[in-house]
């Protein structure tokens, strides 16, 4: 499972756990040994791009890359 899938996964988790943790104590989602805090709805762009400049984030049937130009940009392409 794709990274930034597992920890949107974990985000949208159920009403029940939503209530049981405040919105600002983070949660993590690890995946092949990568942890992925996630406060809230936000993740920390230096938390996916560890080791790499471009991640892949699957949207239902389609793939989209998400790169990290040298100007420190993001840019998303399908």
């Amino acid at each position: 499972m794709d990274i930034l899938a597992a920890a949107i996964k974990m985000n949208a988790g159920s009403d029940q756990e939503a209530s049981r943790k405040s919105p600002e104590e983070p949660r993590t989602s690890s995946t092949e040994g990568r942890k992925i805090n996630v406060i809230g709805d936000r993740i920390d762009s230096r938390d996916l791009f560890i080791n790499t400049r471009e991640i892949t984030i699957a949207h239902g049937a389609d793939v989209y890359r998400l790169r990290l130009t040298a100007q420190n940009k993001l840019i998303l392409t399908k």
